[in-house]
């Protein structure tokens, strides 16, 4: 698994990339009520908004870590927006991605290197 700076995670299976937000993200933005995840078939690109998430406190853009196709979309978010709370870095993920270039993923945090910039915010 790696993150971005954003506070999302990647998992990466062969070429294709399941992508969500981190649990640090998910205690920051309280309940989460909304999600509103990519279209399936919809072009990405590092840096851009790939889903929205809206809380009691705040709506906020997930963007995409890396930049690919999306191929599937996490719909049941939409029934259970709790799930992003629950089980942030597994069930509660966003899409999955195929991606463009696997070397982009190389150059995201991995676990020590997000605990550490953690520690920084």
């Amino acid at each position: 698994m790696r993150f971005t700076k954003d506070h999302e995670w990647v998992s990466l299976d062969g070429d294709v990339a399941t992508i969500g937000i981190t649990a640090y993200a998910a205690e920051q933005l309280g309940d989460v009520v909304f999600v509103e995840t990519p279209e399936v078939g919809k072009s990405v690109t590092a840096g851009e908004g790939l889903a929205v998430v809206e809380s009691v406190k705040a709506a906020s853009d997930v963007y995409a870590p890396l930049s690919g196709e999306v191929l599937e979309a996490n719909t049941a978010l939409a029934e259970a927006p709790e799930t992003v709370n629950q089980a942030p870095e597994a069930e509660g993920w966003f899409a999955k991605v195929k991606i463009a270039d696997a070397s982009a993923y190389e150059a995201l945090m991995d676990r020590a290197a997000y605990d550490a910039f953690l520690e920084t915010l």
